[in-house]
């Protein structure tokens, strides 16, 4: 077995999965903030579309897709982004966009040159160095920093590493922070990438989950080496429909759909007809976008009441909190968990992440309102039970 992966620390939100399994077992009601899988529903108009093209024989889907769902994705990413896309060419749909940022080093990463580093911030969806280290590829993790609003920053590397260096990974809105890129810094970074020939890869997931400026797209400022991932699970509510696409540059894109059939498809038929509704509509995105706000708001109200700081989320349905100087994250989200509170700690999403927790807001409008008072004397007691030390 690959001794790298072998070193590899469990899926971090598998600990989650145990620790929330533990508390039911207590019989103790939960507050689950720890992984990103919003409770409310899926539009109906989206299920009602699945529903009617289920078919009575079930058959393979294809590696290219649905013709109609990848015009739909080019629609909405010229109404979202004024991007032109060929669907025939720049577009793959994919069975969400995890299983397409893990396959896409096993493709473009050259094991037998040196050129087969892949940059990432850390701290970071854990996906970007597990699909490298797969791959054969060599991890190199950048701290992302607080005080540079979490973004990733090339210029300050060496330029020995950037020309060893295959792919380089953004993903804005970010996730675990919720920090957004200025189209000025997608241009800066764009711009060091062609200078080294480096594939820029953007996971912008979280595009459609904000509450300020819509943000921008990588594909905004240039095509050329550029690959963008999209996914239907946070904007539409559709997690576990597994639809997403990848597009971009022509030449990696058609490069990626030749090999992909040895490890991947599009989505069952009748996921790609549900997210096909999904893509062509506005309205439900709308609804959810203001149902987040609400809780947005009332976790702003309480972090400053318990004088937490954390960065301003303008996107995503993240909060990102920094701890008092001394304090585990791990150790405050084990204390919480005694009331049923469920957190991520900062530690779960790499070394960039010490010092802070992350909280998805995952429970109902409700469910956060009861959540902030049995989090409030939660909290109290931690804080004296650790200046007593």
């Amino acid at each position: 077995m690959n001794g790298r992966i072998r070193e590899l620390k469990p899926y971090p939100m598998d600990r989650l999965v145990k620790a929330k399994e533990e508390l039911r077992k207590a019989g103790k009601k939960i507050y689950d903030f720890g992984t990103g899988d919003p409770k409310e529903p899926t539009d109906p108009k989206i299920r009602k579309a699945l529903i009617e093209a289920i078919p009575e024989v079930s058959q393979y889907p294809t590696v290219k897709g649905r013709k109609d769902l990848r015009e739909a994705i080019a629609n909405w990413f010229f109404n979202r982004f004024h991007v032109v896309l060929d669907p025939e060419k720049e577009v793959i749909p994919t069975a969400g966009s995890k299983e397409a940022i893990f396959h896409f080093p096993l493709v473009f990463i050259d094991t037998d040159t040196e050129k087969k580093k892949v940059i990432y911030g850390t701290p970071a969806y854990p996906v970007y160095e597990r699909g490298t280290l797969f791959a054969g590829g060599e991890p190199y993790p950048v701290k992302l920093e607080y005080d540079e609003q979490f973004l990733l920053r090339l210029d300050k590397l060496p330029r020995s590493i950037l020309e060893e260096t295959a792919i380089v990974w953004i993903n804005y809105p970010h996730n675990p922070t919720g920090a957004v890129a200025p189209l000025s810094y997608l241009e800066e970074i764009y711009g060091i990438c062609r200078e080294h020939g480096i594939i820029l890869c953007s996971d912008e997931c979280y595009t459609e989950i904000y509450f300020e400026s819509p943000p921008h797209s990588l594909l905004e400022v240039g095509k050329k080496g550029a690959v963008v991932f999209h996914s239907l699970s946070k904007r539409s509510g559709m997690t576990g429909y597994r639809s997403g696409f990848v597009a971009g540059d022509s030449e990696i894109v058609q490069t990626y759909l030749k090999y992909r059939s040895s490890f991947g498809v599009a989505s069952q038929d009748f996921v790609q007809q549900a997210a096909k509704v999904a893509w062509s509509d506005e309205e439900h995105v709308e609804k959810r976008r203001e149902i987040f706000r609400r809780k947005r708001d009332i976790f702003l109200e309480f972090f400053k009441r318990i004088g937490l700081e954390f960065l301003y989320p303008e996107a995503t349905f993240y909060f990102w909190v920094k701890l008092p100087e001394g304090i585990s994250s791990e150790e405050y989200a084990l204390h919480l968990l005694n009331y049923g509170i469920v957190l991520s700690p900062g530690e779960f999403f790499g070394k960039g992440g010490e010092g802070f927790f992350r909280i998805a807001l995952v429970p109902t409008v409700e469910e956060c309102r009861e959540a902030v008072e049995v989090w409030e004397k939660a909290h109290k007691e931690f804080m004296e039970k650790t200046s007593c030390r």
